[in-house]
């Protein structure tokens, strides 16, 4: 691989050298070279399962590899967001977001914790407790390092004392990235950084990276995300990386020229491999004239013939077809929803007609999914009426997966175990037929759990065509799918004559599949709009802002904060935004002067009263601070 973007005049932060890593008898890497500069946005693309996640794991070290070698540079912090989320336990985002600075990071999360504690019931174990934790942290420069998680947390608009179990996959995905950042990298990886991100959420990735002053190599199928950020592209194909600078739209047009320029050679070399077949299989006149260099020759064509790797085919998508529906596909008329007695819709009237092709799109937890709940019939509406089409035939993509059974097989999930499948009034194998997602023959048996998330989202497509329908539902379909396979949907898709109903967070999805949007904004309101994506972005309210997703206590405030920073600050903010600098500077005294004084050997020898009195000082200036802070960044926006 030549490396395009290398830099005469800087040294590496990374560098991997004739690199090798295989899985059995399938090589990932072969012989791979990259080098890693300072301030590069680097994109690592590829099929599913071409080994992107290995190379970063073995950037990481998690991966030993089995040939060659990789260099970082003396003293280089890395910090890696893996793709998959975590279920949600009991443990606090605090204590997550301070496990990034390792067992430093643990007692500056058992302070935290064990400060409010004290706050709510105070008792001499605590008391005792915290002393030898301040101890400790004010010998390791601990104070500054607490108050490098308070700042990140702040920043990200992180619920500190919240569990991991009680948020939504956005805010997960936040926080881990919040641990990710507190070890401030020089290099961060980042693996499908996108998954479980509302629009919002992507929008807000993409801004703060842009300013990122790092190295940053990520792997994503958000063709939106990737054009935006991405100033190089790295391509993991059949084992070998090539490096492509410029942006998507540049790597794309290359990698056209670069394929036209491969098949083309590798057409000359099957012809002459053909000749030579020819040649060798010659009568006995031939055999005595026999070259025993071209015999030769040969025998290498055949072993470089063996060798060369075929690139992955591609999905292959038919959708069985049913009768032509009703005109009319569903009516709501002043439709509302409550859940738990909390409103999710309100108000909702809108027509759907035969044919149309609609995206759902809004923040995490809106109500997307109960919309379409509502629209399938499976939820009734509180008030208002929903009438509903005749002649119907709807296949539903439901991005939990429930229709999986994962210690069923691929094929009992798939036909119930039987031999064929009718696409379009044709009988298939249903061997051929799971060729065409990519299901080799020898992967049918295994059970579904066994799948990576890319292959159960194609096995739910595979069994979803086999539906003759003529109303789709998707519910984030998108999610673990490579681009080829994301652009054969569209394919599919565009010339499919039914209704369609899509929810996505895939900004370039919607520009390409979507006639009309509703979009769930403020105070569970749902507003058409003409077009997709980018047509909603020049039609949107002009006080509507990409916030980051608010956390669950905390959405209200951060609703109302973020109308702020869209319009002109009133005499009165601009009045308070004057006083904060001041205001900060005296909490950071404040701040540093009680840490000084509990720091002292003999601060736990004055009366209890007087300790409690000082540490819940100490507590309320720190809150005071990141709120100030907090307030400081909205206003200043």
């Amino acid at each position: 691989m030549s490396n395009s973007s290398s830099k005469s005049n800087s040294s590496p932060l990374l560098k991997l050298t004739d690199l090798s890593l295989s899985f059995g008898d399938k090589p990932l890497l072969n012989h791979v070279n990259l080098d890693v500069f300072k301030g590069e946005r680097i994109c690592l693309v590829g099929r599913n399962g071409a080994g992107k996640s290995s190379l970063l794991r073995v950037i990481t070290k998690q991966n030993a590899f089995d040939d060659g070698e990789l260099w970082q540079k003396s003293g280089l912090r890395i910090a890696y967001l893996e793709q998959n989320v975590p279920s949600g336990d009991d443990i606090s985002v605090f204590r997550v977001v301070a496990s990034g600075l390792a067992e430093l990071g643990e007692l500056i999360a058992e302070y935290h914790q064990i400060a409010h504690a004290m706050e709510e019931n105070y008792s001499d174990a605590l008391l005792h407790k915290m002393s030898d934790l301040q101890h400790q942290l004010e010998a390791a420069d601990g104070w500054r390092l607490e108050q490098k998680v308070e700042s990140v947390i702040s920043k990200l608009d992180l619920p500190s004392d919240a569990s991991m179990g009680s948020l939504s996959g956005g805010l997960k995905r936040r926080v881990l990235l919040a641990r990710a950042l507190v070890t401030e990298p020089d290099l961060l990886l980042l693996d499908e950084p996108t998954n479980h991100l509302d629009v919002a959420g992507v929008s807000w990735l993409e801004e703060y990276l842009l300013g990122y002053n790092g190295a940053l190599l990520f792997i994503t199928h958000d063709r939106t995300f990737l054009q935006n950020l991405a100033t190089r592209i790295i391509e993991l194909d059949r084992g070998d990386l090539s490096s492509w600078s410029g942006d998507f739209a540049n790597y794309l047009q290359k990698k056209d020229e670069r394929e036209a320029i491969e098949a083309e050679q590798r057409a000359k070399f099957d012809k002459r491999l053909a000749e030579e077949e020819v040649w060798i299989r010659q009568g006995i006149k031939a055999r005595r004239t026999r070259n025993e260099g071209r015999v030769r020759a040969l025998e290498s064509l055949r072993e470089e013939h063996h060798q060369r790797r075929e690139k992955q085919g591609k999905v292959k998508l038919n959708l069985e077809e049913a009768d032509r529906s009703g005109k009319l596909v569903a009516d709501l008329e002043n439709v509302s929803f409550n859940f738990n007695d909390k409103p999710v819709i309100k108000n909702l009237s809108t027509r759907i007609m035969r044919g149309e092709r609609i995206g759902i799109m809004g923040p995490n937890g809106a109500g997307k999914t109960t919309l379409i709940r509502l629209l399938l019939g499976q939820l009734e509406a509180q008030s208002g009426t929903i009438d509903i089409g005749t002649k119907l035939k709807i296949a539903y993509f439901d991005q939990q997966q429930s229709d999986l059974e994962p210690d069923k097989s691929v094929l009992d999930n798939l036909n119930y175990g039987k031999e064929t499948v009718t696409i379009n009034g044709k009988s298939r194998h249903i061997i051929s037929y799971l060729r065409d997602f990519l299901f080799p023959a020898q992967k049918v048996n295994a059970p579904v759990k066994m799948l990576s998330g890319g292959e159960r989202n194609r096995l739910m497509l595979a069994k979803m065509f086999i539906q003759p329908a003529n109303m789709l539902v998707l519910d984030e379909p998108t999610n673990d799918l490579d681009i080829e396979t994301l652009e054969l949907l569209e394919d599919l898709l565009a010339n499919f004559d039914g209704t369609l109903i899509l929810v996505s967070h895939d900004r370039t999805f919607l520009d390409n599949v979507v006639s009309s949007l509703l979009v769930f904004e403020g105070d569970h309101q749902v507003k058409a709009y003409v077009g997709g994506y980018t047509d909603w972005l020049r039609q949107r309210p002009k006080n509507w802002s990409f916030g980051a997703e608010p956390s669950n206590k905390e959405k209200s405030v951060s609703t109302n904060e973020t109308s702020v920073k869209a319009r002109k600050l009133s005499y009165k903010e601009q009045q308070e935004l004057d006083t904060l600098p001041a205001k900060i500077e005296a909490l950071e005294t404040e701040q540093s002067d009680l840490q000084q004084a509990t720091s002292q050997a003999d601060f736990y020898q004055q009366d209890k009263e007087t300790i409690a009195l000082a540490l819940a000082q100490l507590q309320t200036v720190n809150k005071d601070l990141e709120k100030t802070y907090r307030r400081w960044e909205k206003l200043d926006g």
